[in-house]
């Protein structure tokens, strides 16, 4: 018959025999503070081994990847749908019209006709407009109240970060009728202002062409003034910002000259 191991919980004496014995031989323990050392199964790992911390450890670290993977592609599409709804709210500001999240794709299918790409000789070209990056030239076009408004995107970048927008037009092609900027990190109180509908309406019935030239539409310091254009006033302490805006303007909307400048649109 086997022996059996019993460890003494004590002092960790070990003894082998039948039973544990009555009296510890080194402490004096009873035979109640004896537990008995039950031998490992085969073919089992040690769970007190590095080994099998390890490979518990990796086996956690896959579960949890492959949770958060899943997590993640279950969340994807309601993550794109905000991300266009964002977007779809951007657009409608620039026509001067603002609602909440969860009705812009309503009103976005509502007020906006058509929507296209065009290149720099003012011709569509193939794309979708909508997902297309401002240098792609997109134009958005808006029934507002029985009139047509063109929608236009911009893109720059100011003092911590990239900055973005859209302006409207009349359908003469010229006369601004909204815009709206937005910014990824400028600084709030100062170039983030952009952002307030109290900068964007400065730009209403401002005009992108003088005596048939484009000029864009200048930001300048508060107070000043600039010749031969129309302008805006900046915003107070945020110059750098404002230096961006004035340079997207002007960037990206001369790339739309000559699709303003045509009839056939």
């Amino acid at each position: 018959m086997a022996t059996k191991k019993y460890k003494c919980k004590v002092c960790g004496y070990i003894h082998e025999g039948d039973k544990a014995p009555d009296v510890c031989p080194l402490c004096a323990a009873p035979s109640s503070d004896f537990e008995e050392i039950k031998p490992e199964k085969k073919g089992g790992m040690n769970r007190d081994s590095n080994a099998y911390t390890i490979i518990y450890a990796s086996v956690m670290v896959l579960l949890v990847a492959v949770v958060l993977a899943f997590t993640s592609q279950s969340l994807r599409s309601f993550q794109k749908e905000n991300e266009d709804n964002d977007k779809r709210q951007q657009i409608l500001r620039s026509i001067n019209v603002s609602v909440p999240a969860n009705e812009a794709k309503a009103k976005y299918g509502e007020l906006i006709k058509e929507a296209f790409l065009v290149n720099e000789n003012g011709e569509k070209v193939e794309g979708d407009a909508f997902t297309a990056p401002a240098d792609q030239h997109p134009v958005y076009v808006a029934n507002v109240n029985g009139e047509t408004k063109y929608i236009m995107a911009l893109s720059g970048a100011g003092l911590w970060g990239p900055l973005w927008g859209y302006i409207s037009v009349d359908s003469d092609k010229n006369t601004v009728f909204g815009a709206d900027f937005s910014h990824q990190g400028e600084t709030p109180g100062l170039g983030a202002e952009i952002a307030k509908p109290a900068f964007s309406n400065e730009f209403k019935g401002k005009k992108l062409f003088m005596d048939g030239s484009f000029k864009s539409i200048a930001v300048v310091k508060p107070g000043k003034s600039v010749a031969g254009q129309d302008y805006v006033d900046g915003i107070s302490g945020g110059t750098i910002t404002s230096q961006g805006v004035d340079h997207m303007l002007f960037n990206s909307l001369s790339g739309y000259v000559k699709f303003l400048t045509s009839q056939n649109q």
